[in-house]
């Protein structure tokens, strides 16, 4: 785990050096978990915040500061003394003050210290440096990445074998969600929509309605920081002409995601690409609808291609790219190599559509009959 942290430590210290910052504050639970490599700061996981902080100095120093109801787990359990040198204060001191942590890390270092988000009003907020930061993912990291894809892609399958007719919307998703545990992998997004649902919402929550015929599952699945995310229909017998139309369309659009998903290309250049091909597939309306995606890791997204997006795409970064039709929708995660785009989501025997771009074969998922 060394050589990751280090190498992250020395991204840091430049940004750092480049902002004349004495230091940065790293709290939220995704730039934790990056930092560490893979450590979680989680205590109550519905806030963005979490229950200890890494500080790292301009001079590459590192500490772990927490109170003494988390120092003792977070040391024994997550991270280790050797690569992060132990402040702990006692809980009634950190409830005392809201910046008694920023005057902790001030006694660590005399310069300005910044943070990954708000602490108090007078810290100045560098999240955009941090992402800048974690953007390209580190051979360890595309190793994890990996091994967490296709453990997503596995249990996805999984819970579509153990699915049935009839089943709400609920219950569906917990089956999911219980698949995924069952690999030490959290749901951090789980949407389930059945049938006439499909068509009305973009991002729909599992209701009470129950599944007939036609079944769009989602996912955005993390472990150890990380998150993969991933879309499956299940039809039950034959599938419609109009959704297969529209899925491989959409298919199409992916393709040409993927295709262009290249080191230097930007935000505003990918999603004009994506609305030229949904024009040419004769759904030009449909990017109005939904955003594509884009780059993601320790995020579900950390950025979204659109008009003006000036983000560019980065040499071994995640995306996760989800053009959608009214009724149907696509999506994978993939990393970019030096050779392309390579998948790490796919599901073990299940329908693939293939589109060629540019005289390349590309695949997204398509619809399981069963």
């Amino acid at each position: 785990m060394i050589p990751e942290i280090e190498e992250k430590t020395e991204r840091v210290k430049r940004m750092l050096s480049h902002e004349n910052l004495g230091g940065v504050l790293l709290n939220a639970q995704h730039n934790f978990a990056w930092i560490t490599g893979g450590a979680s700061n989680g205590i109550d996981l519905s806030r963005e915040n979490g229950a200890a902080f890494v500080f790292v100095r301009s001079d590459g120093k590192r500490f772990l500061l927490a109170n003494n109801i988390e120092m003792p787990r977070i040391l024994s359990e997550e991270v280790l003394a050797k690569d992060f040198e132990p402040v702990e204060y006692s809980w009634q001191e950190e409830k005392a003050s809201n910046n008694f942590v920023i005057e902790q890390a001030k006694l660590l270092n005399g310069g300005e210290i910044a943070s990954d988000i708000a602490i108090h009003s007078g810290t100045r907020v560098v999240e955009r440096l941090i992402a800048n930061c974690r953007y390209e993912l580190l051979p360890a990291e595309v190793e994890r990445y990996r091994k967490l894809g296709n453990d997503a892609g596995k249990a996805f399958r999984g819970s579509i074998d153990k699915l049935k007719p009839g089943e709400s919307e609920i219950e569906i998703a917990v089956k999911l969600r219980t698949e995924l545990a069952a690999m030490n992998v959290n749901s951090v997004v789980t949407l389930v929509v059945a049938d006439e649902r499909i068509a009305k919402y973009r991002h729909p929550v599992p209701t009470e309605n129950r599944w007939s015929k036609t079944l769009l599952l989602v996912t955005c699945a993390k472990r150890h920081g990380l998150i993969v995310s991933l879309s499956r229909i299940v039809c039950i017998g034959a599938v419609p002409d109009e959704l297969q139309h529209k899925t491989e369309a959409a298919a199409f659009v992916n393709a040409k995601l993927l295709s262009a998903t290249k080191p230097g290309a930007t935000g505003a250049e990918l999603y004009a690409i994506a609305a030229n091909a949904y024009s040419e597939r004769g759904f030009a309306d449909e990017i109005d609808r939904h955003h594509q995606g884009g780059a993601a890791g320790y995020k579900t997204r950390d950025w979204a291609a659109h008009p003006k997006s000036n983000e560019v795409v980065r040499l071994n970064q995640a995306f996760a790219w989800n053009p959608s039709i009214t009724g149907t929708k696509v999506e994978e995660t993939v990393i970019v190599t030096e050779n392309g785009v390579d998948t790490i989501t796919t599901s073990k025997d299940f329908p693939m559509i293939a589109s060629i771009v540019d005289g390349r074969e590309y695949h997204s998922p398509g619809i399981l009959q069963i």
